[in-house]
This record gives C-alpha cells, structure tokens and sequence, in this order.
C-alpha cells in the first residue's frame, strides 16, 4: 500500500471514529465519531472539548487510533478505509493552522471561544485496506517522506487560484498529492496524475482540475 492513498482517504474524509482507553472502565477501549482536518503534514486535527469523555482518556494515555472510511460507501466490505495508530498531543495552532482548519470546517470557529482545543495525532502506523482482500500496514518513516506544504506558501497558491475557482466550487486547501474542494457542500479530493509534486508544479495541476467541466 502506498502512503498516497493513505493521504487521499484522510483528506477525503471529513470524521472518523476515534478510539481511545477509557479511564472510568479500564480496559475497554472508547469509541467516538470527532470531525478532523488534516494540517501541513498530513496529519489528523482534532478539535475536541475539555469536558469530553475522549479528552480525559488522552489526557490519561495518549495512545489512540482514528478509523476512517471512504465517503458515500455503499459496501463497506469493498469500500477503501483505514486505521491509524498513534499518540495524541494537545497544540496551540498558528495562524496558518487555525485558518485551514477553518476552511475545511468552519463551524468549528463558534466552539473556539467556549473549552474546545485542538490535539494532533501523530500516526505510527496505518492499516490501509483497498477492499477486499486488499491491505497492507503503511509505517510512519512512508508517511513522514511526503513533502509538506508550507501554510504559507499554501495561502499564496490559493490567491494565486482565487480568479480561476468555477461558480459553485469552494477550495479548502492544497497538498502535495492533491487538491481538497467543497462542491455543492460536499467535500471532493481530486488527485494530482503525477504525484507528490513539488510546490512549484501544484499551481499548475491544481489549475488543469479546477478548468474540468463539473
């Protein structure tokens, strides 16, 4: 399994299931669906409050899992889906972050004033599967060999795009491998042909999928 599609499911979707150990029933794990945005470096945001019962767990014991499945899948059992292992850290976001994040989920700017904070889970391992009979694990070292996109340079790629966005498309944001869009509400991950590209070659790619008819 190659990290790239790894990153297209977890921009492609807009919620997983988090999994964390429970702290008032020892040895059972706790199950919840959170929204997430991924940052610069692929990674899943979340944006949790103070007085949830997941927040206490990973305050407790860092060590998480996200489950996340392909949007709109009708057969879960051929549907691509995935399982990231990792540690869970509570994070002060930079402007950059806090901007994306609120492109991709911009309600979440209304919760920000009241006791929500933002945690990142730092993924060891991930479990891909592609369907059936079709999976593989997909180590940390493969994921962090991406090239990131600086936020900055991400923002000046989308004023740079800002004229050539069509009537009804939104974008949320750019990566290396591809380009997030809101279109008619509903959060599209179109794929760069060759990927991961450089900074300098996304323009580019990103200005050939926003000029397809929809």
């Amino acid at each position: 399994m190659s990290a790239e599609l790894v990153i297209d499911l977890l921009h492609e979707a807009a919620y997983g299931t988090l999994a964390t150990h429970s702290t008032s029933a020892p040895g059972y794990p706790y199950a919840t669906v959170v929204p997430y945005v991924t940052d610069a470096a692929h990674r899943p945001v979340l944006c949790l409050s103070a007085l949830a019962e997941h927040t206490r767990n990973l305050l407790a014991d860092p060590r998480a899992s996200l489950s996340v499945l392909q949007p709109g899948a009708a057969d879960v059992q051929t549907a691509s889906r995935l399982t990231l292992l990792g540690e869970a850290e509570r994070i002060e976001p930079d402007g950059g972050l806090r901007a994306r994040y609120l492109r991709y989920a911009p309600n979440t700017e209304a919760l920000l004033s009241l006791d929500f904070h933002f945690y990142r889970l730092n993924a060891r391992r991930v479990r891909y599967i592609a369907g059936f009979g079709r999976m593989g694990w997909v180590e940390q070292a493969e994921l962090d060999a991406l090239p990131g996109l600086d936020a900055g340079v991400e923002a000046d790629l989308l004023a740079t795009l800002a004229t050539q966005v069509p009537d009804g498309v939104c974008v949320l944001g750019l990566d290396a491998c591809g380009i997030d869009l809101a279109v008619g509400g509903q959060r599209v991950r179109e794929r760069f042909a060759e990927r991961p590209l450089q900074p300098e070659a996304i323009a580019g790619a990103a200005r050939d999928i926003l000029a397809r008819p929809r």
